[in-house]
């Protein structure tokens, strides 16, 4: 037998051995191997981080799930959905600014938003790092289902306060607390809700759970 024949009869053997491939109505497409997403509410005060130097806790002591990494960060002082997964370009994909993954904020201002706060905010406001603006801003009554922070704010009874629902499609450093502070809106209070598809509906302070992901819908 040939060379050029035996490689030809080796390769229909080790065919042999695959797997049929998945066909919709006919037409054949490749099997992806599911990737899997943790959902954690993360509670005030907790760094997005699972090392630290025993000053504050961290990511560690509400999750015991090994090589995990958070798909962009809250600051130790926000609170709410944090994204984990073990899958690198999937956590690329959900937290670089080029993705444009919506992610959608509460925040608790000081004073009394205005219409043309509200604008500005949507206009765009010059930070430190550049030009910024919310693909959404709008007042709204507190949410119904926000948990109460441990500490509570510290209030002052002449000053009232207000909270604003802002959607984002990018994520800076602190970037809603230097937005409302821009248009005079100091942040007392900020809940990241959702990211992309995912929100902590449901889910209680230090509680999380874990979600296949369909990155179709990304």
């Amino acid at each position: 037998m040939g060379l050029r024949r035996r490689q030809v009869v080796q390769n229909l053997r080790l065919s042999s051995n695959l797997p049929p491939p998945a066909t919709a109505h006919g037409r054949v497409f490749a099997v992806r191997s599911a990737a899997e997403v943790i959902l954690f509410n993360k509670p005030y005060g907790v760094l997005c981080q699972f090392t630290g130097d025993g000053t504050r806790p961290t990511l560690a002591r509400y999750i015991a799930v090994p090589d995990v990494y958070a798909a962009g960060r809250l600051d130790a002082d926000s609170e709410g959905l944090v994204v984990l997964t073990a899958d690198g370009r999937l956590q690329a994909r959900i937290a670089q600014p080029r993705a444009k993954l919506a992610k959608v904020y509460w925040a608790q201002v000081e004073g009394t938003p205005q219409p043309p706060q509200l604008e500005t905010l949507m206009a765009g406001v010059t930070l430190s790092d550049g030009p910024a603006r919310a693909a959404r801003a709008a007042l709204i009554d507190e949410p119904a289902a926000l948990w109460p922070r441990e500490p509570p704010i510290r209030t002052r009874r002449a000053i009232p306060t207000a909270w604003l629902e802002i959607e984002l499609t990018e994520g800076r450093n602190r970037q809603v607390r230097r937005m409302t502070a821009a248009v005079g809106l100091p942040t007392l209070r900020l809940v990241r809700y959702a990211v992309g598809p995912w929100s902590v509906e449901g889910l209680a302070p230090g509680s999380w759970r874990r979600l296949p992901v369909d990155e179709r819908m990304l």
